[in-house]
């Protein structure tokens, strides 16, 4: 997906100390028996350390108020389960108050502390002391583990007093604040999966009630990682995915009290459940255990985990599923195969590139590929059985079969041009039930059209939340049918927006919406092309504000997940990545198509181009 062209860990604190307990780094020879705890400033903490075990060091007698403050904001970062050492900081009433596990702020580089000063107390109970932290807020992580981006100045007041005559925290926000470098450090992305809700369409492809959806937490890294996945997999998806996914556990289920998930050796998870009724079906058990093998994969890493078995309070086995018979809930069911990247070549065919050794490039079969419309956009169908061709002028959408030689139907959706400034259709692009999106972006006013199975007639699909003056330059369905990423222009400005597809009624009563526009890129300024690119993210190349073209795999929740070491590759305008592991990674530049492969270098695909590549989809 790309921008068209057609028609017009710094932190605030230095010589903080944390005491580091335990150092299990893969490839060490020995390990130390004996010997001081050393300290460790925040300031030397990398991200990668996720072995490193680190605690909270203890106030000191006699601190100072801001050193309180600060001793605290540091024990919070730490790796302690239930933030033991943290407390030791607040007042006894505190203590039995405050709940760290409210939700976390995520700042841009670590809290900075004003000057104490002092106050009378609002009891009149005497003086305490106020200290105000301060940053830049980039996202909060909720209670339920959910990432949201936040752009946002912050601000949070400390009040301190005296207790046997040491200052210790009165007052102070809910939750964890913590810079971004900590927060990395301490938590990581899990993927939780649910069933794509698509109503009464779900029967048009086979197992279509089973598709898996990606919904990303944050779980702690080092701090039982599984629990917190299958807690946060029971109490039901984020609020934005929510309208569109359902889930095969019962309302009320919960983990058994006392009861933690368990991995035994031969890979076997158990699961004990309450609230699971006594005639539940086999069928709806064996789906609850297909959302939690996949949910849990990603954080058991030691050995694959081969079956799962989901038992009662008092360890009767309700069900087991065993993951080679859990292929019919693979996530990616309707992905398709994927087989080979597509792009326009400079004659207006749609042609095939074969990666390899030597890069190949062939003409399609079909009336696409011979070039009987010149095209300036296309997409190939998850089953690349179909493909759809815009033509050169943007007002012409035309559907023909991969394999046919037949000559070129009619257009299944055209109009005519109202002149220069018509930047006409969209590149199409497919979702995983086999209909075709594509967005007319005539001056009169834009339309998402939907074109079920591909044919028609083209469904107007409203999108709410596009604001006058916001422009969709290119759009991607994921292959769920549920999630569709959109490049929007206002002025001078591109972002990554996120929208719901969702279907309500049934019949010829079916309605199709496009709901609950988010940015996932916020941090860029300009988004110059995006991608699929896995369950739950997206490959994106873009600028923030004053610098240099990036790419990055951003998370649907906006979380900027990791920059990919690759290649440098300039002035990129399209961008084709797989929603698999494994497969080539394409651009369009000014000079052409490149391809990288094992993350070697960029070549050049020997042909010229008109726009693209694209993967099916």
């Amino acid at each position: 997906m790309r921008s068209e062209r057609h028609g017009g860990v710094v932190r605030w604190r230095r010589g903080a100390v944390l005491a580091v307990v335990a150092l299990v780094l893969a490839g060490c020879a020995s390990m130390p028996s004996s010997g001081p705890v050393q300290p460790v400033d925040s300031s030397q903490r990398a991200e990668g350390e996720s072995q490193v075990r680190v605690f909270g060091v203890s106030p000191e007698e006699g601190a100072l108020p801001h050193e309180i403050v600060r001793g605290f904001l540091e024990a919070i970062t730490s790796d302690e389960a239930e933030f033991d050492t943290a407390t030791e900081y607040l007042t006894p009433e505190q203590r039995r108050t405050w709940d760290p596990f409210q939700g976390t702020t995520v700042l841009a580089s670590g809290p900075h502390l004003s000057s104490p000063f002092t106050e009378t107390a609002p009891d009149g109970s005497g003086e305490v002391m106020i200290v105000e932290v301060n940053g830049t807020q980039l996202a909060t992580v909720d209670a339920a583990h959910v990432y949201t981006p936040v752009e946002a100045t912050f601000s949070a007041i400390f009040t301190l007093r005296q207790v046997d005559e040491e200052w210790r925290i009165d007052d102070l926000p809910p939750g964890l604040i913590m810079g971004e470098a900590d927060f990395r450090r301490n938590y990581r992305s899990v993927d939780a999966y649910y069933y794509a809700d698509l109503g009464s369409e779900a029967g048009r492809v086979g197992n279509g009630e089973n598709v898996l959806v990606a919904d990303p937490v944050y779980v702690r890294r080092r701090i039982d990682p599984l629990t917190e996945v299958v807690a946060s997999l029971l109490a039901g998806p984020s609020a934005w995915l929510e309208p569109v996914v359902t889930t095969a556990f019962p309302e009320g289920v919960a983990l058994a009290e006392g009861e933690r998930p368990a991995i035994d050796d031969s890979g076997m998870l158990t699961v004990r459940l309450t609230g699971v009724p006594r005639d539940w079906s086999r069928a709806s058990c064996e789906r609850m255990g297909a959302q939690l093998l996949h949910s849990v994969r990603e954080v058991w890493t030691t050995a694959e985990v081969g079956q799962v078995r989901i038992a009662n309070r008092a360890g009767t086995q309700l069900c087991a599923l065993e993951r080679g018979d859990a292929g019919m809930y693979d996530p990616g069911l309707l992905e398709g195969d994927l087989g080979q990247p597509y792009f326009i070549d400079d004659q207006g065919r749609l042609v095939a590139v074969s990666a390899g050794d030597t890069t190949i490039v062939t003409p399609v079969s079909g009336p696409l590929g011979r070039g009987d419309a010149p095209l300036r956009d296309a997409a190939v169908s998850r089953t690349e059985e179909w493909a759809a061709g815009v033509s050169e002028d943007g007002t012409a959408l035309f559907v023909a079969a991969l394999s046919s030689s037949d000559t070129l139907p009619e257009p299944v959706y055209t109009r005519p041009s109202t002149g220069e400034d018509d930047a006409g259709l969209t590149a199409p692009s497919w979702d995983g039930l086999g209909d075709l999106w594509v967005v007319d972006r005539d001056p009169a006013g834009q339309r998402l059209l939907r074109l079920p199975s591909g044919q028609g007639p083209p469904q107007e699909v409203p999108v709410v939340g596009l604001r006058e003056g916001q422009r969709v330059e290119a759009l991607r369905v994921a292959s769920d049918g549920v999630r569709v990423a959109m490049l929007v222009r206002e002025d001078e400005h591109t972002e990554l927006l996120l929208g719901r597809v969702e279907r309500t009624g049934r019949g010829e009563a079916a309605e199709v919406a496009v709901d609950g526009l988010r940015p996932v890129a916020p941090r860029l300024e300009n988004v110059a092309a995006a991608s699929w690119a896995g369950d739950s993210r997206l490959m994106v190349v873009g600028r923030p504000v004053d610098g240099v073209e990036q790419w990055q795999y951003v998370s649907t929740d906006g979380f900027a997940d990791t920059t990919p070491t690759m290649p440098g590759l300039n002035d990129v305008i399209g961008v084709a990545a797989a929603e698999e592991d494994g497969r080539s990674l394409l651009a369009e530049t000014e000079d052409g198509i490149a391809i990288l492969e094992d993350d070697a270098q960029w070549r050049l695909v020997p042909s010229g181009h008109t726009s693209g590549p694209f993967y099916p989809g």
